[in-house]
């Protein structure tokens, strides 16, 4: 099979290509920048494409899986009406580019595996939700409902398509090293009230559910890609103080983060989501890190 990845030298994909080559996949990813897929990885068996090349449009067939996880980075910065606006874009043109790569092709792809995000559901308090609960409220879930939608014609046209909604990404990269710092220096704790949730998923577990989703041919439709142990930011804060053996009870007030994030703090921060894995496990998937103390210590070591 060979995989056609959009955003592989993100932190997701480049953990997503190391699990795909151990798995004898042919890999291509798209880049605005193809040089620097080839710094990225260093030992080759990769090729970066640019995404306005006319040529990769004529590797697509059925035996070609896509993974769409382009987009600009929801916490890279205040959000600004600029940031907002490149957050949206980035990933409605590239859901474009994908579907006019495979008009010009005239061939649909096999499998296309549709980034998303549990932000999708917009804040659920204290509810427990699955794949079937309904699109919820703010510019998060705004974002994910087009970001689904950037590629659902492919469906009209046979792709099986699979919605990956990701929650928060335990590993070397993404949100994870930017709560250590306050941690370090005795200032660990939760934001606001800490009772908002936290659906979590080791980057392990993250790439293994997305080959599994691309190699699984009874799959279709949206996934939670979080663990099937959700925790609220207290019960966060504390594992991740306890193993880092730092306090973990100062928390962080919400006008403070409103004030440095914005609205950012308010969809981000302060309110989140108790969403399970429901659809993944029922497919099959069994998870290497269940446990949320387990998870962030792998992430950590």
């Amino acid at each position: 099979m060979r995989a056609i990845i959009a955003g592989g030298t993100g932190f997701i994909g480049r953990e997503l290509v190391r699990e795909l080559r151990e798995h004898c996949w042919e890999i291509l990813i798209l880049s605005r920048n193809p040089g620097k897929v080839a710094a990225v990885f260093e030992n080759g068996g990769v090729i970066g494409m640019p995404w306005d090349n006319g040529d990769w449009p004529d590797v697509l067939g059925p035996d070609t899986a896509i993974v769409n996880l382009a987009g600009e980075n929801i916490a890279g910065g205040r959000w600004t009406r600029k940031r907002k606006r490149r957050i949206l874009e980035s990933r409605l043109k590239a859901g474009e580019r994908i579907i006019q790569a495979v008009e010009q092709a005239g061939v649909a792809p096999g499998v296309l595996i549709q980034g998303s995000a549990v932000g999708y559901y917009g804040p659920c308090g204290t509810s427990l939700i699955d794949e079937y609960a309904e699109s919820g409220t703010g510019f998060l879930a705004d974002v994910a409902r087009r970001w689904e939608a950037s590629t659902s014609i492919l469906e009209k046209k046979g792709t099986r398509r699979c919605i990956i909604r990701t929650g928060m990404v335990l590993g070397h990269g993404g949100a994870l090293p930017r709560m250590l710092p306050p941690f370090k220096y005795y200032l660990g704790g939760p934001p606001g009230s800490g009772l908002q949730g936290v659906s979590w998923i080791h980057i392990k577990d993250e790439v293994r559910a997305i080959r599994f989703l691309m190699e699984n041919p009874e799959t279709r439709g949206p996934y939670n890609l979080c663990a099937p142990n959700p925790a609220n930011f207290n019960k966060f804060a504390h594992i991740l103080g306890t193993i880092l053996n730092r306090p973990y009870k100062t928390p962080v007030p919400p006008f403070a983060l409103r004030l440095l994030f914005g609205q950012m703090a308010d969809e981000v921060l302060l309110s989140g989501q108790f969403a399970l894995p429901d659809r993944l496990t029922k497919a099959g998937f069994t998870f290497e890190f269940p446990d949320l103390a387990e998870a962030l210590r792998d992430a950590l070591r």
